[in-house]
């Protein structure tokens, strides 16, 4: 058995477990550990347990201490110097005329590292601005480019719902949100009502996918023909949360609706083909226009994913 504690740099933010050795270490206490940017502050949120060696997948790198009163007080000193180091840096960027919109600035907490983040839709080309800072502060200077989510973790607001952000209050990763997502949550495929504060698609239709999937597989597909206790119909509307399908019986020219919980009907010929996988196939022709639009946030994520993942290759090089 090892044992380990969950140590969060930032909230929210990622949980990353650490080799606590033989050091007393509570919940809540701040610890110095060993990371790949070097030795770095965090706060224990799960205190020590142990775990069965064979489940680690890299060995844990280890606590170094529990924090002082020192590392502390330098955490401290540091962080009053940000603004600062942010207004320098603003001044610098209009100076080099750099299409870079500049969002942070943290300090490592023993001065030995600044971080500058930013956003921007390419690469740029910062070296001779570096090279400007770091003669100011005769410290490491890192600037990291980050995507529109993290931009607006950092900000903050509330959503649509009135309550603070989901990524400033628990989210702790971002995962790939899908027009598909939207399409099987029945949410509106108008990109102003399903777009987050950060302009892209709604973080909590990927957290509340989960629960959707596992409803669908147990309604039959729109199109379905069913069996139900007043005869033969065809689905047309699936109520997911409530596993019921709305059914339309057609009988001398005349159309009714009924709904019918799933498990009270029997599925004669389910619908053919894979039309709930292919999102076109099931908006009208009124809702394409949306659609274009909502496919254009979908290829920026993307793009957001790749500079999160060459981001995070060069942290870890």
């Amino acid at each position: 058995m090892k044992k380990i504690i969950g140590v969060r740099f930032k909230k929210p933010g990622k949980i990353y477990f650490f080799d606590p050795g033989n050091l007393e270490i509570n919940k809540n206490d701040n610890v110095i550990v060993e990371t790949t940017m070097g030795e770095e502050i965090g706060i224990v949120i799960v205190p020590k347990r142990e775990i069965q060696e064979e489940k680690m997948a890299t060995p844990l790198k280890k606590v170094i201490r529990v924090a002082n009163k020192n590392d502390l007080d330098s955490l401290e000193k540091y962080k009053k110097k940000e603004p600062e180091a942010l207004r320098i840096c603003k001044e610098k960027i209009k100076k080099y005329k750099l299409d870079m919109n500049l969002i942070d600035v943290e300090y490592k907490f023993d001065g030995s590292k600044i971080l500058f983040y930013f956003t921007a839709d390419g690469r740029v080309d910062f070296r001779e601005l570096v090279k400007d800072l770091a003669a100011i502060y005769k410290t490491r200077i890192e600037l990291r480019q980050i995507g529109v989510r993290d931009e607006v973790r950092k900000i903050g607001g509330n959503g649509v719902c009135g309550r603070e952000l989901c990524c400033c209050s628990f989210l702790n990763n971002f995962d790939m949100v899908s027009i598909k997502m939207a399409k099987e949550q029945s949410a509106s495929l108008n990109p102003s009502k399903i777009s987050g504060n950060c302009g892209r698609l709604m973080c909590c239709l990927k957290y509340e996918q989960e629960v959707y999937e596992d409803k669908i597989k147990k309604l039959p597909k729109v199109g379905s023909i069913v069996k139900t206790e007043d005869g033969e119909g065809t689905v047309v509307t699936q109520e997911v949360l409530q596993e019921a399908i709305k059914v339309q019986f057609r009988k001398d020219d005349i159309t009714t609706y009924k709904t019918y919980p799933a498990k009270d009907v029997k599925v004669i010929k389910n619908a053919s083909g894979n039309d709930k996988d292919s999102i076109e196939n099931t908006v009208d022709s009124e809702e394409m226009a949306n659609l274009k639009e909502l496919q254009k946030l979908e290829e920026l994520e993307k793009r957001d994913k790749i500079i999160e993942k060459e981001e995070n290759k060069k942290r870890n090089n």
